[in-house]
């Protein structure tokens, strides 16, 4: 058995444990912001993802993890509705407030 054999098995649990550490600030986010929540998870770059958030009551946010299987697989513990963009729908349901417009009134200054 190759070295790259044996790791395979320790490597796997160290991104379950990962992931269900990130899938229970998910949960929380869910839980604070009408009981359920959508989710896009979407590269960063190599060695991030980043799972945008959007909560029943259109709250948003987001939650960073060390790769997309990671991310993937916490939101699925977490029980969100994946999409594959953040799109239509999705998007529709996002609702901003003043800091949002403050913010985005401030790059374009």
């Amino acid at each position: 058995m190759s070295s790259a054999e044996t790791l395979a098995p320790a490597s796997d649990a160290r991104a379950e444990r990962r992931a269900k550490r990130i899938a229970k600030n998910l949960t929380a986010f869910s839980k604070q912001h009408g009981g359920s929540a959508d989710a896009v998870v979407e590269y960063v770059g190599r060695v991030a993802t980043r799972i945008v958030l959007v909560g029943a009551d259109g709250s948003w946010g987001d939650q960073v993890a060390p790769s997309y299987a990671v991310g993937r697989r916490a939101a699925e513990l977490a029980g969100l509705t994946l999409h594959d963009s953040f799109e239509g729908e999705l998007a529709l349901k996002v609702r901003t407030g003043p800091y949002e417009w403050k913010r985005m009134a401030g790059i374009q200054l």
